[in-house]
């Protein structure tokens, strides 16, 4: 990979909130970069120079983008957005990642803190038992092979067909939780045998389940339209593919390195190994990834149905009493073909968006009905120790960004470091002196995923808003969380 320490210095402010990598070498476009300058101060120069490496990628249009939560990821940056010409350019799974369709899903209630202040800890047990947590875990639904394919064709559909929740929730769930072009044929046998035993399980890592509280409002009318106030408990999933998405992308990677020589495409960084779209290689990766996009949103479909019944049995009220509705789902890790305006010109693209949302504006066909006056919910969870935030899509967004947002709150430690940070600490118990209960199936994952790990989201969303690709809307703290 082409390594500059310097990257940071080839900089160029625009305004408060956006900055310029400005093309250079092979670069084919710029690269543009949102974030505030106390996160710019934070960046890695290897993420940046990922950056500017995706700009010499085929057929790439406008500019390499990444949100103020970038960090370094494998080929593109996590935070990174990049849209390919859907007919001449190429497609890369290191632009999607390992872990295809990782997302959120915002769940409100009907409840108050008042309804769960002395079954906090049922509540948490009971959810920690009814869904599958940890590193390998298995789940409670064991599929055939052939039964797996049917849920990689049909996504969350399949969910609500077997009883995992309503129509109501495909509506509120980005493409109704399916991709139709999804070819479960293109699926390898080992990737079936990991997601085999997987749907319905939470995962480990970063991915969780939480419980949260509706702290402030900033905008009281779009609020009250997605059914929200100050004080209302609120729910979070945030998971992905599992095994079955990761053994994709891995397979896929070794087919897209054979074609980078077959089709003479030159790169900086082999981790960024592609094939054009309109190829046999590139139609057979949209064809799997389409596949694990469908599982992972049938996965967090189960695993709200199944929170949904672990509230009632913990609280002992029906679903009436509590209402749990979806607000919305969205991917992060995805390529989607779509329309849009470069240089004036309308334009079929093949939109990568790597640790980034969609964040379409008011109005937009996509959306759901309840939605096009409002613009795309985004959801963007920040670390289990201080808030997550719901925010709307924007015009702007669409014009400057393909209708993309960020994602989260974006690492500032590794792991490992992490993990040596928190030596000699229990932040269970630090969280808890703050009113927030952890149940984790690994000590180490809570130590990796201490809040100290990870960019203040609240700076993150700054950004966004200052962009004005995006605009808050909610603040929840977080209550109760179950962590891989």
């Amino acid at each position: 990979m082409e390594y500059n320490k310097s990257m940071k210095e080839k900089l160029q402010k625009i305004n408060d909130f956006k900055w310029r990598i400005p093309r250079h070498g092979r670069m084919r476009v710029d690269g543009i970069v949102y974030a505030g300058e106390e996160i710019i101060e934070t960046l890695e120069d290897g993420a940046l120079q990922q950056v500017a490496n995706a700009a010499t990628l085929p057929g790439i249009v406008k500019a390499s983008l990444a949100m103020p939560d970038i960090h370094y990821g494998y080929g593109l940056p996590i935070g990174g957005v990049i849209a390919t010409d859907w007919e001449e350019g190429i497609v890369s799974p290191g632009g999607v990642g390992f872990d295809i369709n990782c997302g959120v899903r915002l769940i409100r209630t009907s409840l108050r803190l008042k309804d769960i202040e002395n079954k906090k800890e049922r509540l948490l047990d009971t959810l920690f038992r009814k869904i599958p947590t940890g590193v390998g875990s298995t789940g409670r639904l064991k599929l055939s092979h052939s039964q797996l394919r049917e849920v990689l064709a049909d996504g969350a559909a399949w969910a609500v067909r077997k009883g995992y929740g309503t129509k109501e929730d495909l509506c509120s769930t980005e493409s109704e939780g399916k991709l139709p072009w999804a070819d479960p044929s293109q699926v390898s046998t080992r990737a079936l045998d990991r997601g085999k035993d997987q749907l319905g399980t939470l995962g480990s890592g970063n991915h969780f389940l939480e419980v949260q509280i509706v702290d402030e409002v900033y905008d009281e009318e779009i609020a009250r339209k997605f059914g929200l106030e100050v004080g209302m408990i609120t729910m979070m999933i945030h998971t992905g593919s599992r095994g079955l998405g990761h053994q994709i992308a891995t397979d896929f990677l070794v087919v897209m390195e054979k074609a980078l020589s077959r089709y003479k495409i030159w790169l900086p960084d082999r981790q960024l190994a592609c094939a054009p779209i309109q190829s046999r290689e590139g139609e057979r990766y949209l064809g799997a990834m389409a596949s694990a996009a469908n599982f992972a949103w049938a996965n967090r479909q189960i695993i709200m149905h199944w929170a949904r019944e672990a509230f009632r049995e913990a609280l002992g009220m029906s679903y009436d009493e509590m209402g749990l509705q979806l607000i919305y789902d969205h991917a992060h890790n995805i390529v989607k073909k779509e329309t849009h305006i470069v240089d004036g010109r309308r334009m079929t693209l093949a939109v990568h968006r790597k640790g980034a949302t969609r964040a379409f504006p008011p109005g937009h066909s996509e959306l759901p009905a309840r939605y096009r006056p409002t613009g795309q919910p985004v959801i963007i969870p920040g670390d289990m120790g201080r808030y997550s935030y719901l925010l709307v899509g924007t015009k702007r967004a669409m014009e400057e960004t393909f209708g993309s947002s960020c994602h989260g709150a974006g690492r500032l430690m590794s792991r490992h470091k992490a993990v040596k940070e928190a030596r000699g600490r229990s932040i269970e118990k630090e969280l808890k002196a703050v009113g927030i209960l952890v149940r984790s199936a690994s000590r180490k994952t809570v130590m990796e995923e201490m809040p100290e790990a990870y960019k203040d989201v609240s700076l993150v969303v700054e950004s966004i808003e200052g962009a004005g690709i995006s605009r808050k809307v909610a603040r929840m703290r977080p209550l109760l969380v179950i962590k891989g």
